[in-house]
């Protein structure tokens, strides 16, 4: 098979050393890629909602399926483009439709699935520029701290929490009338600020049957002790402790399998990754949002863990049998650190040598999120610029594993948290 992979971060680096690795891949191409990609495919310049330019690539290399790795490609449209296409119509696509990425595409349209089917979520309220005066009036009332999420993609950064109503009130009004988040917060979704800890739980479904993968959590915060700005994520363990036994149990019985068979209920054509971001409560697992793939930094401590052939996976989904297949799991702990540039996630500058990656081991993977190759050299292209996954027996020692390579790892600026997985070690 030859595939097209859609993307340039760290998660497309995990999925194109996975998909690399299956003996039904003939050729990989990654769209733009990065300078880690390269060693497993080949990297096209064609972005990643250039569907035209997609369209010819993938009829002149004579594509066999595409896998968009970010939600962008999604949210537009990819899927739709392509089944409305008679030259494009037999390419399956890993991902679900328009409608369907609207589970990540606009959080109210997120919220009011959840109410249709009983999904265990926050309370919320929804308002724009049209009732504006009345979102301020409810902030105003609102229980602090105050959850503020913009409607729309904003890059993994649309959400706010406020610890005063003052606060919350610059915050709504920035984001609706100063366009703090573009088109993305024109709509804010308000919601219930819940006290636990987080968690991702990944799900792969061909429509009506779905397999969980392995879980994970990621560490948003800039700073260490989950302090600062959020990013797209400083890091990530796998598996997470907690979620094990009767509490993953509650996760499938009362979230995984009503949102499956609620799109299937709705019509709404979804066969690809769901990601499930919990929250576990004192013990009872809530919604806190959808994403229609899977996220980053989480592939990169979900794909090294999982121990099936990717490709198997993706045609058991495009062929609705996902029901024959049985997912296995690495029993060894996961843990990634993400190096990232110095100012981020607000402004930094790209252009920094990098030097001493490491090869990939047995134990330890680097993946390229943002770079690029010059040359003999590596450049930093990103904000967020590298990933480092780390195996082990325990995820402490997979942590100090991934931190002696974070240590290792040069270019001028360079940021890491060293506390990624902070509450699972001791």
């Amino acid at each position: 098979m030859n595939i097209l992979l859609l993307g340039s971060g760290g998660r497309e680096h995990a999925l194109a050393w996975k998909i690399a690795q299956s003996i039904a891949c003939t050729h990989l191409y990654i769209a733009p890629g990065n300078a880690g990609t390269a060693a497993y495919g080949t990297n096209v310049n064609i972005g990643v909602s250039d569907f035209e330019k997609i369209k010819d690539f993938c009829l002149n290399n004579k594509i066999d399926m595409l896998v968009p790795g970010s939600e962008e490609p999604l949210v537009k449209g990819v899927y739709d483009f392509f089944k409305a296409d008679a030259a494009l119509q037999h390419i399956p696509v890993i991902g679900p439709s328009e409608e369907g990425a609207q589970m990540e595409g606009s959080k109210a349209f997120a919220k009011l699935f959840m109410q249709r089917h009983n999904i265990p979520t926050a309370a919320y309220r929804e308002f724009s520029e049209e009732n504006f005066e009345e979102g301020v009036a409810y902030i105003r009332q609102h229980a602090v701290p105050v959850v503020l999420k913009a409607d729309g993609l904003a890059a993994g950064k649309g959400v706010v929490i406020t610890s005063s109503h003052d606060e919350a009130v610059q915050e709504f009004e920035e984001m609706i009338r100063s366009a703090k988040f573009g088109e993305a917060g024109k709509k804010v979704v308000i919601e219930q600020f819940l006290t636990g800890i987080e968690l991702s739980v990944f799900v792969l479904t061909d429509g009506k049957n779905y397999k969980v993968l392995p879980t994970a959590k990621d560490y948003k915060r800039i700073g260490e002790g989950d302090t600062g700005l959020n990013t797209g994520g400083m890091g990530a363990v796998s598996p997470v402790p907690f979620a094990q036994g009767a509490f993953m149990k509650m996760v499938e019985d009362r979230i995984i399998r009503p949102t499956v068979e609620g799109l299937a209920k709705e019509n709404i054509i979804y066969q690809g990754f769901i990601f499930f971001g919990l929250i576990n409560v004192e013990g009872e697992p809530f919604v806190i949002e959808y994403n229609c793939r899977m996220g980053d930094p989480e592939t990169e401590v979900v794909i090294p863990r999982l121990q099936n052939d990717l490709l198997e996976l993706f045609t058991a989904v495009q062929q609705q049998a996902l029901d024959q297949v049985t997912v296995y799991e690495d029993p060894r702990a996961a843990a990634t650190v993400m190096l990232v540039s110095k100012g981020y996630p607000e402004s930094y500058e790209k252009g920094k040598v990098i030097t001493e990656i490491p090869a990939p081991a047995k134990d330890q993977l680097v993946f390229h999120a943002g770079t690029k190759a010059d040359g003999d050299q590596v450049l930093t292209n990103g904000g967020r610029v590298i990933a480092i996954t780390s195996l082990a027996s325990d995820l402490q020692l997979a942590l100090a594993h991934s931190r002696q390579t974070a240590e290792r790892i040069q270019f001028d600026g360079k940021y890491y948290r060293r506390d990624i997985g902070y509450e699972f070690v001791s």
